[in-house]
């Protein structure tokens, strides 16, 4: 009588495995996100079978479901994935976080990556207003000229920071673009001790913004988010509650990814905090 082998206490079967690995391969060379519908077709996994393992892995955390309902390589993958599979994880995550910033300040919204040594819009949410402040995805802008580039110059690790300022021609934007090295080394200095950036008209004439880092465990930047706007409605007095609010939001961008955070007080920034004064 032929033997049956036993599995050893906790294994899974070797066909579950199978079908887990096909889908996150399939999830891996989209870096936009699947649907079910579409993980099925590419995997020939039934549908009920794709459906409980994809709501497993979403508890989890290997997998995020975004709110058009595809699946996407989840924070604790993210890691390991090409840099796309990241930056498509990073703006669904940011994406709930950025909102709420945006529904507290009312002006526009953005969040960026450095990329090749430049800033890297890869999701805005325009203000309301009719007189804004209008970014667009996929612009490029100088580390020196923006808050954006500034949050994430002054948070990076120090080899790779004194490469990016040996590539900077300083190139001024308007009068108030910062001219040299000197200058920009005082501005990352004093942005490493108070947690955020300020863009005082330097990127645009008449307009102000403020930026903070969003931060792995280790205290280097994977991205940064920002509020910017008029400086009729975004005045001096009121950068310090904007800071308060962008600082909140990439903390909670930052746990969301799955990174611990050093200060005790940052697991429970969830959303950002609420920035009445900024409305008009």
């Amino acid at each position: 009588m032929p033997r049956v082998a036993k599995s050893s206490p906790g294994a899974a079967p070797v066909g579950v495995i199978s079908k887990v690995l096909r889908i996150l391969e399939a999830l891996q060379g989209s870096s936009g996100g699947l649907s079910l519908k579409a993980i099925c077709d590419r995997t020939g996994i039934h549908k009920s079978t794709a459906h409980r393992f994809l709501k497993h892995l979403e508890h989890e955390r290997y997998l995020i479901r975004t709110e058009a309902g595809a699946y996407l390589i989840g924070p604790r993958l993210s890691q390991l994935s090409p840099r796309g599979n990241q930056e498509a994880t990073l703006q669904a995550v940011a994406r709930p976080i950025l909102w709420e910033l945006w529904k507290s300040t009312q002006e526009t919204v953005n969040l960026a990556v450095l990329d090749q040594g430049t800033v890297l819009y890869v999701d805005v949410i325009e203000s309301p207003h009719e007189f804004r402040l209008s970014s667009r995805v996929g612009t490029r802008r100088s580390v020196h000229v923006t808050a954006l580039g500034k949050a994430l110059a002054a948070f990076l690790p120090a080899e790779l920071r004194e490469s990016i300022l040996g590539s900077i021609a300083f190139q001024p934007a308007t009068p108030r673009t910062i001219g040299n090295l000197v200058q920009f080394r005082q501005e990352l200095d004093k942005i490493r001790r108070q947690g955020y950036a300020v863009d005082d008209e330097e990127a645009v004439q008449g307009a102000r913004c403020v930026s903070a880092p969003i931060l792995k465990s280790d205290g280097e930047p994977i991205a940064a988010v920002s509020v910017s706007g008029p400086v009729t409605r975004v005045s001096p007095n009121q950068v310090a509650a904007l800071a308060g609010a962008v600082t909140s939001a990439a903390r909670a961008i930052s746990v969301a990814m799955g990174f611990s955070q050093r200060d005790s007080d940052v697991v429970n920034h969830r959303r950002p905090k609420r920035v009445a004064s900024v409305r008009s």
